[in-house]
Protein backbone atom coordinates (compact mmCIF):
# COMPACT_ATOMS: atom_id res chain seq x y z
CA UNK A 1 0.00 0.00 0.00
CA UNK A 2 1.39 3.47 -1.19
CA UNK A 3 1.48 6.52 1.46
CA UNK A 4 1.42 10.04 0.16
CA UNK A 5 0.75 13.63 2.01
CA UNK A 6 -1.00 16.75 0.32
CA UNK A 7 -2.89 18.95 1.40
CA UNK A 8 -7.04 19.34 1.39
CA UNK A 9 -8.11 21.94 -1.03
CA UNK A 10 -11.33 21.28 -1.02
CA UNK A 11 -14.39 19.02 0.37
CA UNK A 12 -18.56 18.28 -0.47
CA UNK A 13 -20.51 15.83 0.47
CA UNK A 14 -17.87 13.63 1.78
CA UNK A 15 -15.45 13.98 -0.56
CA UNK A 16 -12.05 15.19 -0.23
CA UNK A 17 -10.04 16.94 -3.49
CA UNK A 18 -6.16 16.70 -2.14
CA UNK A 19 -3.34 18.31 -3.76
CA UNK A 20 -0.16 16.85 -3.79
CA UNK A 21 3.40 18.61 -3.70
CA UNK A 22 3.97 17.79 -7.28
CA UNK A 23 0.84 19.72 -7.94
CA UNK A 24 -1.68 16.85 -8.96
CA UNK A 25 -4.94 16.81 -7.00
CA UNK A 26 -6.63 13.87 -5.77
CA UNK A 27 -10.24 12.96 -5.16
CA UNK A 28 -10.73 10.85 -2.13
CA UNK A 29 -12.68 9.98 0.98
CA UNK A 30 -11.85 10.01 4.43
CA UNK A 31 -11.90 7.43 7.60
CA UNK A 32 -14.77 7.04 9.36
CA UNK A 33 -13.53 8.61 12.49
CA UNK A 34 -12.16 12.08 10.39
CA UNK A 35 -15.83 12.21 9.05
CA UNK A 36 -17.35 13.11 12.69
CA UNK A 37 -17.04 15.94 15.34
CA UNK A 38 -13.78 17.73 16.17
CA UNK A 39 -11.88 14.81 14.34
CA UNK A 40 -13.59 15.88 10.99
CA UNK A 41 -11.56 16.72 8.38
CA UNK A 42 -10.92 20.21 7.22
CA UNK A 43 -9.86 22.10 4.27
CA UNK A 44 -6.26 23.14 4.62
CA UNK A 45 -5.22 19.90 6.76
CA UNK A 46 -2.37 18.25 5.56
CA UNK A 47 -3.12 14.80 5.27
CA UNK A 48 -2.05 11.03 4.99
CA UNK A 49 -3.15 9.52 2.02
CA UNK A 50 -3.43 5.50 1.38
CA UNK A 51 -3.39 4.37 -1.84
CA UNK A 52 -4.20 0.83 -2.85
CA UNK A 53 -5.35 0.53 -6.73
CA UNK A 54 -8.01 3.03 -7.80
CA UNK A 55 -8.57 3.52 -3.58
CA UNK A 56 -7.59 6.71 -1.94
CA UNK A 57 -8.27 7.34 1.48
CA UNK A 58 -7.33 9.91 4.11
CA UNK A 59 -5.91 7.81 6.81
CA UNK A 60 -4.41 10.89 9.38
CA UNK A 61 -4.47 14.73 9.74
CA UNK A 62 -1.19 16.37 10.67
CA UNK A 63 -1.44 18.55 14.00
CA UNK A 64 -2.62 22.03 12.80
CA UNK A 65 -1.76 25.51 14.36
CA UNK A 66 -5.16 26.62 13.87
CA UNK A 67 -8.61 25.87 13.21
CA UNK A 68 -11.92 27.79 12.41
CA UNK A 69 -15.76 26.53 13.10
CA UNK A 70 -17.54 28.77 10.64
CA UNK A 71 -15.89 29.09 7.87
CA UNK A 72 -14.43 25.37 8.61
CA UNK A 73 -10.56 26.29 7.64
CA UNK A 74 -7.15 25.25 9.04
CA UNK A 75 -3.63 26.02 9.29
CA UNK A 76 -4.86 29.51 8.27
CA UNK A 77 -1.58 32.52 7.87
CA UNK A 78 -3.26 35.49 7.00
CA UNK A 79 -7.10 36.78 7.26
CA UNK A 80 -8.71 39.47 5.02
CA UNK A 81 -11.30 40.46 6.74
CA UNK A 82 -13.85 42.01 4.10
CA UNK A 83 -15.95 44.46 5.89
CA UNK A 84 -18.35 47.00 3.64
CA UNK A 85 -18.54 50.84 4.37
CA UNK A 86 -22.86 50.35 4.06
CA UNK A 87 -25.22 47.87 2.33
CA UNK A 88 -25.16 45.87 4.99
CA UNK A 89 -23.38 48.44 7.81
CA UNK A 90 -20.69 46.95 9.83
CA UNK A 91 -20.67 45.80 12.75
CA UNK A 92 -17.76 46.59 14.90
CA UNK A 93 -18.18 43.89 18.01
CA UNK A 94 -17.96 41.11 15.33
CA UNK A 95 -15.01 42.30 13.13
CA UNK A 96 -13.25 43.41 16.93
CA UNK A 97 -14.28 39.50 18.10
CA UNK A 98 -13.01 38.18 14.56
CA UNK A 99 -9.53 40.77 15.03
CA UNK A 100 -8.81 39.58 18.75
CA UNK A 101 -9.17 35.12 18.34
CA UNK A 102 -7.15 35.66 14.78
CA UNK A 103 -4.64 37.41 16.39
CA UNK A 104 -4.48 34.97 19.84
CA UNK A 105 -4.25 32.00 16.83
CA UNK A 106 -1.14 33.81 15.31
CA UNK A 107 -2.92 34.93 12.08
CA UNK A 108 -2.19 38.32 10.62
CA UNK A 109 -5.00 40.16 10.18
CA UNK A 110 -5.71 42.80 7.57
CA UNK A 111 -8.80 44.67 7.41
CA UNK A 112 -10.77 45.30 3.62
CA UNK A 113 -12.91 48.07 3.49
CA UNK A 114 -15.78 47.45 0.20
CA UNK A 115 -18.38 50.12 -1.18
CA UNK A 116 -15.82 52.70 -0.55
CA UNK A 117 -17.97 54.83 -3.17
CA UNK A 118 -21.32 54.46 -1.24
CA UNK A 119 -20.06 55.50 1.97
CA UNK A 120 -16.59 57.50 1.87
CA UNK A 121 -17.04 59.29 5.44
CA UNK A 122 -18.10 55.54 6.98
CA UNK A 123 -15.01 53.93 5.47
CA UNK A 124 -12.45 56.51 6.09
CA UNK A 125 -13.41 56.45 9.86
CA UNK A 126 -13.43 52.47 9.92
CA UNK A 127 -9.83 53.06 8.01
CA UNK A 128 -8.88 55.39 11.18
CA UNK A 129 -10.52 53.31 13.65
CA UNK A 130 -8.41 49.84 12.89
CA UNK A 131 -4.91 52.21 11.43
CA UNK A 132 -4.95 53.23 15.07
CA UNK A 133 -5.37 49.52 16.01
CA UNK A 134 -2.61 48.45 14.06
CA UNK A 135 -4.45 46.68 11.58
CA UNK A 136 -3.28 47.16 7.92
CA UNK A 137 -6.23 48.57 5.85
CA UNK A 138 -7.56 48.93 1.98
CA UNK A 139 -10.43 50.76 0.71
CA UNK A 140 -12.32 49.39 -1.96
CA UNK A 141 -14.50 51.51 -4.24
CA UNK A 142 -17.22 49.65 -6.76
CA UNK A 143 -15.01 49.73 -9.64
CA UNK A 144 -11.49 50.86 -9.34
CA UNK A 145 -8.38 48.66 -9.33
CA UNK A 146 -7.24 46.35 -6.34
CA UNK A 147 -3.82 46.59 -7.11
CA UNK A 148 -2.44 47.38 -4.08
CA UNK A 149 -4.02 44.44 -2.51
CA UNK A 150 -3.32 42.01 -4.80
CA UNK A 151 0.13 42.87 -4.38
CA UNK A 152 -0.50 42.42 -0.64
CA UNK A 153 -1.39 39.54 -1.32
CA UNK A 154 0.92 38.00 -3.18
CA UNK A 155 3.45 39.42 -0.96
CA UNK A 156 1.83 37.61 1.98
CA UNK A 157 1.13 34.06 0.27
CA UNK A 158 5.09 33.63 -0.24
CA UNK A 159 6.78 30.36 1.23
CA UNK A 160 3.31 28.34 0.71
CA UNK A 161 1.32 30.21 3.16
CA UNK A 162 -2.47 30.16 2.95
CA UNK A 163 -4.54 33.13 2.98
CA UNK A 164 -8.92 33.59 3.12
CA UNK A 165 -10.79 36.20 2.70
CA UNK A 166 -13.94 36.49 5.13
CA UNK A 167 -16.96 38.59 5.62
CA UNK A 168 -20.42 38.63 6.26
CA UNK A 169 -22.60 37.87 3.53
CA UNK A 170 -23.50 40.48 1.25
CA UNK A 171 -20.53 42.88 1.91
CA UNK A 172 -18.63 41.72 -1.79
CA UNK A 173 -16.53 39.77 -1.07
CA UNK A 174 -16.64 37.10 -3.51
CA UNK A 175 -17.55 39.77 -6.18
CA UNK A 176 -13.80 41.33 -4.60
CA UNK A 177 -12.49 37.86 -5.44
CA UNK A 178 -13.24 37.84 -8.89
CA UNK A 179 -11.94 41.35 -9.44
CA UNK A 180 -8.26 40.08 -8.06
CA UNK A 181 -8.38 36.38 -9.71
CA UNK A 182 -10.39 36.89 -12.56
CA UNK A 183 -9.96 33.06 -13.65
CA UNK A 184 -12.06 31.72 -10.61
CA UNK A 185 -15.47 32.83 -11.75
CA UNK A 186 -16.84 32.79 -8.11
CA UNK A 187 -20.39 32.97 -8.06
CA UNK A 188 -22.03 36.83 -6.67
CA UNK A 189 -25.42 37.67 -5.47
CA UNK A 190 -27.48 40.59 -4.83
CA UNK A 191 -28.01 42.23 -1.41
CA UNK A 192 -31.24 41.23 -0.23
CA UNK A 193 -33.27 44.81 0.44
CA UNK A 194 -35.53 43.52 2.87
CA UNK A 195 -33.16 42.48 5.72
CA UNK A 196 -30.10 43.94 4.10
CA UNK A 197 -27.48 41.02 3.65
CA UNK A 198 -26.61 39.16 0.57
CA UNK A 199 -27.32 35.92 -0.58
CA UNK A 200 -25.16 33.25 0.28
CA UNK A 201 -23.11 32.53 -3.02
CA UNK A 202 -20.39 30.93 -1.63
CA UNK A 203 -21.73 27.56 -0.15
CA UNK A 204 -18.26 25.84 0.93
CA UNK A 205 -14.44 26.43 1.54
CA UNK A 206 -11.98 25.93 -1.14
CA UNK A 207 -8.41 26.46 -1.39
CA UNK A 208 -7.24 27.83 -4.91
CA UNK A 209 -3.47 27.95 -6.05
CA UNK A 210 -2.58 31.49 -6.43
CA UNK A 211 1.80 31.49 -6.39
CA UNK A 212 3.45 28.94 -3.98
CA UNK A 213 0.65 29.71 -1.94
CA UNK A 214 -3.27 28.83 -1.37
CA UNK A 215 -6.39 31.61 -1.23
CA UNK A 216 -9.48 30.62 0.41
CA UNK A 217 -13.40 31.91 -0.79
CA UNK A 218 -15.06 31.09 2.48
CA UNK A 219 -19.43 31.60 3.01
CA UNK A 220 -20.55 34.42 5.65
CA UNK A 221 -19.20 34.53 8.72
CA UNK A 222 -22.50 35.02 11.04
CA UNK A 223 -21.45 32.15 13.02
CA UNK A 224 -17.92 32.35 12.88
CA UNK A 225 -15.76 31.21 15.81
CA UNK A 226 -12.54 29.59 16.16
CA UNK A 227 -12.52 25.73 18.01
CA UNK A 228 -12.00 26.31 21.90
CA UNK A 229 -13.00 30.29 22.11
CA UNK A 230 -14.75 29.10 25.47
CA UNK A 231 -11.11 27.97 26.86
CA UNK A 232 -9.57 31.97 25.32
CA UNK A 233 -8.48 33.24 29.34
CA UNK A 234 -9.93 36.10 29.82
CA UNK A 235 -6.08 37.81 30.66
CA UNK A 236 -5.08 37.06 27.12
CA UNK A 237 -8.16 39.10 25.48
CA UNK A 238 -6.18 41.93 26.29
CA UNK A 239 -3.26 40.86 23.87
CA UNK A 240 -6.37 40.88 21.01
CA UNK A 241 -6.20 44.29 21.08
CA UNK A 242 -3.00 45.81 20.39
CA UNK A 243 -3.38 49.60 20.71
CA UNK A 244 -4.03 49.12 24.59
CA UNK A 245 -0.72 48.42 25.42
CA UNK A 246 1.01 51.50 25.37
CA UNK A 247 -1.46 52.61 27.99
CA UNK A 248 -1.08 49.63 30.49
CA UNK A 249 1.29 51.11 32.72
CA UNK A 250 -0.98 53.83 33.72
CA UNK A 251 -3.57 51.53 35.20
CA UNK A 252 -3.22 52.13 39.04
CA UNK A 253 -3.81 48.31 39.76
CA UNK A 254 -2.07 45.70 38.57
CA UNK A 255 -5.26 43.41 38.39
CA UNK A 256 -7.49 46.10 36.22
CA UNK A 257 -9.55 44.59 34.27
CA UNK A 258 -9.77 47.64 31.86
CA UNK A 259 -13.36 47.28 31.87
CA UNK A 260 -14.92 49.85 33.80
CA UNK A 261 -11.93 50.71 36.44
CA UNK A 262 -12.17 54.85 36.55
CA UNK A 263 -8.37 54.75 37.44
CA UNK A 264 -7.34 52.64 34.28
CA UNK A 265 -4.87 53.72 31.84
CA UNK A 266 -7.24 52.59 29.06
CA UNK A 267 -10.41 53.89 30.08
CA UNK A 268 -8.47 56.92 30.31
CA UNK A 269 -7.25 56.82 27.19
CA UNK A 270 -10.54 56.53 25.50
CA UNK A 271 -12.34 58.82 27.15
CA UNK A 272 -9.33 61.18 25.61
CA UNK A 273 -9.92 59.96 22.39
CA UNK A 274 -6.35 57.98 21.80
CA UNK A 275 -8.44 54.43 21.78
CA UNK A 276 -11.25 54.18 19.54
CA UNK A 277 -14.60 53.96 22.12
CA UNK A 278 -15.79 50.79 19.82
CA UNK A 279 -13.00 49.09 20.02
CA UNK A 280 -12.87 49.17 23.87
CA UNK A 281 -16.84 48.63 23.62
CA UNK A 282 -16.28 45.48 21.94
CA UNK A 283 -13.50 44.59 24.31
CA UNK A 284 -15.76 44.91 27.46
CA UNK A 285 -18.68 42.90 25.57
CA UNK A 286 -15.93 40.32 24.61
CA UNK A 287 -14.73 40.00 28.32
CA UNK A 288 -18.11 39.88 29.96
CA UNK A 289 -18.88 37.17 27.40
CA UNK A 290 -16.07 34.68 28.38
CA UNK A 291 -16.31 35.76 32.12
CA UNK A 292 -19.88 35.07 32.25
CA UNK A 293 -18.90 31.40 30.65
CA UNK A 294 -16.30 30.69 32.87
CA UNK A 295 -18.29 31.70 35.67
CA UNK A 296 -21.20 29.00 34.17
CA UNK A 297 -18.52 26.04 33.80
Amino acid sequence: MERKYGKVIKGLGGLYDVRLPCGSVLQCRARGVLRRDEGKVLVGDTVTLSLDGENTVIEAIEPRRNSLIRPPLSNLDILYVVAAAARPAPVCETLDKLIAIAEHNGISVVLVITKEDIDRTAAEHLRTVYEGAGVPTFLIDGEGACTALLSHIEESLSGGKTAALAGASGVGKSTLMNRLFPDLSLATGDISHKIQRGKHTTRHVELFVHGDGYIADTPGFSLLDFVHFDFFELSELFDGFREFAPFATECRYADCTHTRETECGITAAVRRGEIAASRHASYVALYDTLKAKKSYR
